[in-house]
């Protein structure tokens, strides 16, 4: 009987360090929320390069929507009139992902052809920032 209780022990032991270490292996997923024009999005741009440098295995989504959605327009620049273009173009291939709200580029009567190819429309900004984090387990940041 002890013989088969120490069995038991080490086995459930054993399944919970093999858990707890698949859960170690998941890659930590951040939304960036982006709302407030060209700094905040430069901010962000940089932020994500750091954050990638620190943790290459980061699941990474940037939201966006109000002014927040300048930076993913066609030939928008940052305050050193550097294009955005390439920077998301760079991050999105290293895995991240841009989503622009629909609520904006309507309210603001702006063509989605306008839009970076990287950018990917959601129906609400800030209900797909909720989604992110309460049903898919992100973490928040706001740059």
């Amino acid at each position: 009987m002890i013989r088969w209780l120490r069995r038991w022990w080490a086995a459930l032991l054993g399944a919970l360090m093999l858990a707890g270490a698949v859960q170690a292996a998941e890659p930590i997923k951040v939304v960036y929320h982006v709302s407030e024009g060209i700094p905040q999005a430069s901010r962000a741009i940089q932020n994500i390069r750091n954050h990638l440098a620190a943790d290459p295995t980061a699941k990474i989504v940037v939201v966006t929507h109000g002014l927040g959605i300048d930076f993913l327009l066609e030939g928008a620049t940052n305050q050193m009139e550097q294009p955005f273009a390439g920077a998301v173009a760079d991050l999105a291939n290293r895995g991240v992902e841009f989503r622009v709200c629909n609520n904006t580029l309507v309210v603001r009567n702006i063509d989605a052809a306008k839009l970076l190819p990287e950018a990917k429309i959601v129906p609400s900004g800030v209900a797909e920032v909720a989604k992110l984090q309460a049903r898919e387990g992100f973490v928040y940041l706001r740059p």
